[in-house]
């Protein structure tokens, strides 16, 4: 089980893990290793609650394919277990992100005193530049 929050946990089998070969520098070690870790999580086929979903694939987000699927690759470590402690971090993290809710923005308009103000400044700036010019003959 993987707690996202104090409401949401998502069950360990509906997340897949691939253990691949890492990328990068690391001798030879890196081509006789399989130390890298492919997440993968179908959200549409998922338990989470019907808005998180909705939230997820709203998200604009390139891990996340045109059908649904989440691929984390995690391979900082030279470890596999800890590549997959760091995958199941960043879903983690990912899934807690969408399911806060930002409340919507209000349009708001300047008041009348702020226009003032800018206008005000606005000419004292130009005045002080055009102070600094030749004089014209």
């Amino acid at each position: 089980m993987l707690q996202i929050s104090d409401q949401i946990y998502l069950p360990e089998e509906e997340i897949e893990f691939s253990a691949i070969r890492a990328q990068g520098a690391g001798g030879q070690n890196v081509n006789k290793v399989s130390s890298a870790i492919h997440l993968r999580f179908d959200i549409p086929a998922s338990s989470l609650p019907a808005p998180l979903k909705e939230r997820l694939l709203a998200t604009r987000d390139r891990r996340i394919s045109s059908d649904g699927v989440l691929v984390i690759k995690a391979q900082r470590h030279r470890s596999q277990e800890k590549n997959r402690a760091d995958a199941l971090a960043r879903l983690a993290e990912l899934l807690e992100a969408a399911s806060r809710v930002r409340k919507p923005r209000r349009a708001t308009r300047p008041s009348r005193a702020a226009r003032r103000r800018r206008m005000d400044d606005k000419t004292r700036r130009g005045t002080t530049k055009a102070m600094r010019r030749k004089p014209e003959h």
